[in-house]
């Protein structure tokens, strides 16, 4: 039986449905949470982390060769690739582990589909002292193994989900489930801004830290606003976190979701300027892309962080009051992004940025010269390499795998 809360929507959206026996674990966190986010001394420790660990504030980039190769607007990278451990994702896994920490648990439970965030939570558990269990789809691990053996080495136990698609969809479900069992000594750290409150209201306020940051800079720097705000969007922590700080102002916000083999595919993630309908999963309401029956639809997308059937509350609602609007880049865009990002600026975006790169691109011929856009550089793209390399170079990294497991094999390893 689910028990339904009324006490956290964004509009529709939101909610909390969730089973009996995870009611109490919810009411404690959800005490928690409103204790210590008014709590100077948390945020104190917080913030102190932020700058010594985590090494906020992260750059805002003028990207000049970018821009000028473009020919149009003047492009800012929000680098949250220069973040500890090489996305946003600590931003919220350090501040979920402190509040854990607050709340007497010894041990931390996590999903993951890119592995940013498992390798965010396995880094903030090793910081905070506790236990670490990550939960990943078996595709994923597969196409993301940088961030499995960093998680691994971090101390945290990698469990493969073989339910399901195999991916991160399945990986929350199987979180969920194990938590269930361990109520009492485990905190879910979950990655997203999404799922059943208070989660997305907790995810957004540690993931707002970026778009607190840009907005400083963007003065600093420009003396102005930007006209174009873009993230790429899977549940949509680095969108809504940047995007929290402009929601007041005249700033267009614009996410952007895995188009993956294009929209008639059948191959994709694209819920909000795709066939996305509303629906209840995962405890929480919002938009999946789901069949006639309300089962959730395969996805897909060259970026493993992307290929979410869902979308967080919140971006829900911005979407259909029209603050954000979305659209969507295929994997053939985002590699190009990708190649085109790295020959032009000297950096390596994660797949899941790429597609907001490829927004960039497209529109840049329709911009005019005094445009000003931010796009958040949410990761950065070393985790990829199992998936770039045999699209750039595959030859060459064939012939690498191929001479790595030889010399392994005669040395008996």
């Amino acid at each position: 039986m689910l028990k339904e809360s009324k006490n956290r929507y964004f509009g529709a959206y939101g909610g909390r449905f969730i089973p009996e026996v995870l009611y109490p674990a919810f009411e404690e966190l959800d005490a928690a949470w409103k204790k210590y986010k008014e709590d100077a001394a948390f945020h104190e420790e917080l913030q102190r982390l932020n700058s010594s660990y985590i090494g906020r504030p992260t750059p805002l980039y003028y990207a000049e060769n970018l821009s000028r190769h473009l020919g149009r607007a003047k492009i800012y990278f929000k680098l949250e690739s220069l973040a500890h451990t090489g996305a946003h994702k600590i931003n919220n896994a350090l501040g979920q582990a402190l509040l854990a920490k607050k709340m007497g648990k010894t041990r931390l439970i996590a999903e993951t589909g890119a592995g940013q965030h498992g390798l965010a939570t396995a880094a903030a558990a090793a910081k905070t002292g506790l236990e670490c269990e990550i939960f990943m789809g078996e595709i994923d691990m597969a196409r993301q193994q940088p961030n499995v053996f960093a998680m691994r080495l971090l101390g945290a136990r990698v469990t493969a989900v073989s339910e399901g698609t195999r991916t991160l969809t399945d990986a929350v479900n199987a979180a969920l489930k194990n938590w269930t069992k361990r109520i009492a000594d485990t905190h879910y750290l979950l990655g997203s801004a999404l799922g059943p409150h208070p989660y997305p209201d907790m995810v957004r306020e540690f993931q707002s830290v970026i778009g607190r940051e840009t907005k400083q800079q963007i003065w600093e720097a420009e003396g102005r606003l930007p006209d174009v705000c873009i993230a790429c969007v899977g549940g949509g922590s680095n969108a809504i976190g940047l995007f929290s700080a402009f929601l007041d102002d005249e700033v267009e916000l614009v996410g952007v979701e895995a188009g993956g083999h294009g929209p008639d595919s059948g191959q994709h993630a694209i819920r909000m300027s795709g066939i996305a309908k509303t629906g209840i999963v995962q405890a929480y309401k919002s938009f999946f892309l789901q069949d006639e029956n309300g089962s959730l639809l395969p996805t897909h997308s060259v970026s493993a962080g992307l290929d979410y059937a869902g979308i967080g509350p919140q971006l829900a609602y911005l979407a259909e009051t029209g603050r954000v609007r979305f659209t969507y880049a295929t994997d053939e865009e985002a590699l190009k992004a990708v190649e085109l990002t790295a020959r032009k600026e000297g950096i390596i975006p994660a797949l899941e940025s790429a597609h907001a790169l490829a927004e960039v691109i497209k529109r840049a011929s329709s911009l005019s010269q005094d445009a000003l856009l931010v796009v958040n550089i949410s990761g950065r793209g070393e985790k990829d390499l199992f998936i770039t390399a045999p699209e750039f170079e595959k030859e060459n990294w064939m012939n690498f795998l191929r001479a790595e497991y030889e010399r392994l094999a005669k040395d008996g390893k």
